[in-house]
């Protein structure tokens, strides 16, 4: 079965840096497109970023452009969200998701199955 585990979520300082990680395994990971999305309370679930199945391109939420890097291992599969200069707007449970193809999405309904997500708390 599918599993996509996140980690690396906790209490950072605004402006500080965090990395989450996600530990995909069940099917053929080199085959598909990954994807991070995050969601705030009371806020619906929103995209963040993906990934294309070679890594090769990417595609980002306008509001992270130029602070967080998605990257994959293709080796080890597993993807990463590199967050650099965090807000406290970046508070939220963070999720790692495959799309059902090796393409780039940035919608929820283009992606199959998901983690359980990772706590993120940014503090000023």
């Amino acid at each position: 079965q599918v599993q996509l585990v996140e980690s690396g979520g906790g209490l950072v300082q605004a402006g500080g840096s965090l990395t989450l990680s996600c530990a995909a395994s069940g099917f053929i990971f080199r085959s598909y497109g990954m994807g991070w999305f995050r969601q705030a309370p009371g806020k619906e679930r929103e995209f963040v970023a993906a990934i294309i199945w070679s890594g090769v391109r990417t595609s980002y939420a306008d509001f992270v452009k130029g602070r967080f890097t998605i990257s994959r291992d293709n080796a080890k599969n597993t993807v990463t969200l590199l967050m650099n200069r965090v807000e406290p707007e970046d508070t939220a449970v963070y999720y790692c998701a495959r799309s059902g193809s090796g393409k780039i999405y940035t919608t929820q309904g283009m992606y199959e199955d998901w983690g359980q997500g990772t706590q993120v708390t940014v503090f000023s």
